[in-house]
């Protein structure tokens, strides 16, 4: 099987099994999402989930949030993974997005990262998700699911990861393919003991086909 047949097989069955992915984040506005995914590294969706509601009642713009200290953000997001540092991150996000962007998340993966608390994943969502950009966000479950089924080889990094997703999948497709490969790296192809058997894949999966030797 050539990759691309890979490539091929696993995006018709995705196609077919799971039309709809999504983000399990709730937000709003693009101002909300943003706050969600930088709250989100290393930390649960369900979690963040819990925790913006109140904080965006309270500062639902750039503008109200640059107005705060980062001591005021961190009550609010204390139950968080390194919520000192995140805290300073929506601060100081808020506040470039006030002096350099006229309070406006951009579109751009480039301008999205000058932001504090914004690499280069976390930008990606943004583009994909609310400008639905051809944007591939590689995190944990995307960098392991990709290995595992033989999308990518030896990929050293996300970015090259994300390179090779790129690649083959087709550009329409990405904002997609992306919640595609994390909904299944978070409910089947799980780090510890992968689901095989109830997994839909597994016929084109370079791990199962190793696995099962």
């Amino acid at each position: 099987m050539t990759t691309k047949q890979r490539y091929d097989n696993i995006i018709a069955w995705f196609t077919e099994n799971v039309p709809v992915a999504e983000t399990e984040l709730h937000y709003d506005d693009p101002f909300g999402l943003l706050v969600a995914v930088i709250l989100s590294a290393q930390c649960t969706d369900k979690r963040v989930n819990m925790i913006t509601p109140s904080l965006l009642v309270d500062f639902p713009t750039p503008e109200a949030m640059a107005a705060v200290t980062p001591e005021v953000i961190f009550e609010y997001i204390r139950s968080v993974s390194y919520p000192n540092n995140k805290a300073k991150h929506l601060v100081g996000m808020a506040q470039k997005l006030m002096t350099d962007f006229d309070g406006i998340v951009p579109d751009d993966v480039d301008k999205l990262q000058t932001l504090p608390g914004v690499g280069r994943k976390t930008a990606n969502v943004i583009a994909s998700v609310i400008f639905d950009k051809p944007a591939m966000a590689v995190d944990t479950h995307v960098f392991r699911i990709s290995e595992r089924l033989g999308l990518t080889t030896n990929s050293k990094n996300p970015l090259q990861t994300e390179l090779e997703l790129i690649k083959y999948i087709p550009p329409e497709l990405i904002p997609k393919a992306h919640h595609w490969l994390i909904l299944h790296g978070r409910y089947i192809c799980v780090a510890r003991k992968p689901k095989c058997e109830e997994c839909g894949l597994k016929k084109w999966c370079r791990y199962y086909s190793t696995r099962s030797i």
